[in-house]
């Protein structure tokens, strides 16, 4: 069957067959049937550079040769694939290696709860855990958070389609504006102003007692919101919102599960602040691309009986092993310095192109978690004097990448935000390659 053929066999049955709530499958349409580091082959027998890389999760790419023949070693062994909560020495061994690289305070002394396979599962546990340690129930999140798509999770996401879900506010959540420099909630054009006013409304909000907001649980946000459009809070406001918190004796939950692991040039995220959470919010690149979520916390959180947090697939013996690998290679190897150094390259490349191309409103973005937001410079400002998001141009450049062999996503306010997520092992020629094919992408829908 010629390869053509078979692309669009699979793409059609795939379409049949599944819901109408696919994401990547309905606005990419390829079938990957080969990959390695950061390249991905289609049934078509077409090649692309991969800056998806799992939504974030593939941080040493696909195949990582290593994670494969440890991989092979354990299933030819008889070791059990799957033990619930039990203890196995490869469970025990990735243990020991989270716990050496978690930030702060909770390396080596932190409590870990393993959660269902998914990081909105994490993310459940976590706000449940505050929830019960503190005996209260409200929950602060910010705008254009993304925290995942069960129902407590989705509650304290920001776009509709998250947090107006069915059921969504059965979880009190208060919502503060998140820094966003372009975009100012407060309209003062600057995230390290932005980040002073959100602190202190948190603050006015829990020490007044006509505020109406009773003292939360939890606080949860993301250091740097990837689907929210690679928006970074600033550090200044992250040391702020760590004083408040623990000032008031509120639990603050740090959602790495797009962040951790390297991705942002540092360990965690939350490392380049000084700032270490309550409870830890970890998935994605932690099992080395096999589904493994968990949360690692203080000890004197640790409140639950046992039963009180539970869940069948908890137990992964090969997402242990690749997570165990992944998280050794990335500190051997300095991965994430790796990452802070290539991904200032690839936005050197993308703001030449923002200096030719003014539909390129801004790129930002930390180590390899990069954004570049498109703006209609034809259109009329808006009253802070900022131009309007370009969500047209945004899809249209999403298939011309594609066309050039070259995957990303998109985010943000009205999916404006092209996004930029490759594994941690890309090389400088294939960096040098990715702006390229972005900036030939961008001649084609010009």
């Amino acid at each position: 069957m010629p390869n053509g053929a078979l692309r669009a066999e699979l793409l059609e049955r795939q379409k049949r067959r599944e819901s109408s709530a696919r994401t990547y499958a309905s606005t990419l349409p390829v079938a990957p049937v080969h990959a390695s580091g950061a390249v991905v082959t289609g049934a078509d027998g077409r090649t692309y550079l991969d800056c998806l890389s799992g939504a974030g999760t593939l941080a040493l790419g696909h195949n990582h040769p290593p994670t494969v023949a440890a991989l092979q070693a354990v299933l030819s062994s008889g070791a059990p694939l799957h033990t619930l909560d039990m203890i196995t020495p490869q469970k025990d061994s990735f243990s020991a290696e989270l716990l050496r690289r978690l930030p702060g305070g909770l390396r080596d002394a932190a409590r870990l709860h393993f959660c269902s396979p998914a990081g909105t599962d994490a993310v459940e546990a976590a706000l449940k855990l505050a929830q019960h340690a503190t005996g209260r129930r409200g929950i602060v999140a910010f705008t254009g958070a993304y925290h995942g798509m069960t129902l407590g999770a989705s509650a304290v996401s920001g776009p509709p389609r998250m947090s107006g879900a069915v059921g969504a506010d059965g979880v009190p959540v208060t919502r503060l504006p998140y820094p966003y420099g372009m975009r100012c909630p407060f309209g003062t054009g600057s995230a390290e102003r932005s980040g002073e006013l959100s602190a202190r409304l948190l603050e006015s909000l829990v020490t007044d007692p006509s505020s109406g907001v009773g003292l939360p649980a939890a606080v949860i946000l993301e250091v740097v919101q990837g689907e929210g459009g690679v928006v970074e809070g600033p550090d200044r406001w992250l040391r702020e919102i760590r004083r408040i918190t623990a000032d008031h004796g509120i639990v603050l939950v740090l959602d790495e599960v797009q962040t951790g692991v390297g991705r942002t040039g540092r360990y965690w995220a939350c490392e380049r602040a000084g700032v270490t959470p309550d409870v830890l919010v970890t998935s994605k690149a932690v099992g080395g691309g096999l589904p493994l979520a968990l949360i690692a916390y203080r000890p004197e959180l640790d409140t639950w009986l046992p039963g009180h947090h539970t869940g069948t697939f908890r137990g992964n013996t090969l997402a242990m092993v690749a997570g165990e690998i992944t998280l050794r290679t990335v500190a051997e190897e300095q991965l994430a310095e790796r990452a802070l150094k290539l991904g200032e390259r690839l936005r050197r490349g993308l703001r030449e192109i923002a200096a030719r191309r003014p539909v390129f409103g801004e790129v930002r973005g930390r180590g390899l978690m990069i954004g570049v937001e498109l703006v209609d410079p034809d259109a009329a400002p808006d009253r802070d004097g900022v131009l309007p998001g370009h969500p047209a141009l945004a899809r249209a450049l999403r298939t011309a990448c594609r066309e050039r062999g070259l995957l990303l996503e998109l985010g943000g306010r009205d999916d404006t935000v092209l996004r930029l997520l490759p594994p941690l092992v890309l090389s400088d020629e294939q960096a040098d390659s990715v702006v390229e094919r972005l900036a030939r992408a961008l001649e084609d829908v010009l």
